[in-house]
């Protein structure tokens, strides 16, 4: 069937069956859409960051 055929036959149903159509449409876009992958983040260097061990020099903090 080409897409022109599938027009016709979307268009020479009632209204309410075509709102059921266009429904049906939206429900499949819904459940089949492409789930975009998370991005990495980039590589930290932990042994070299900053953040880290930024209280070992406290003496009133226990390890």
């Amino acid at each position: 069937m080409t897409q022109q055929e599938l027009l016709n036959e979307f268009l020479s149903l009632p209204a309410e069956a075509q709102r059921q159509v266009i429904d049906f449409i939206a429900f499949l876009r819904q459940r089949y859409a492409v789930i975009e992958p998370a991005s990495q983040s980039p590589d930290i260097d932990l042994i070299n960051d900053n953040f880290i061990g930024m209280w070992s020099d406290r003496q009133d903090l226990n390890d």
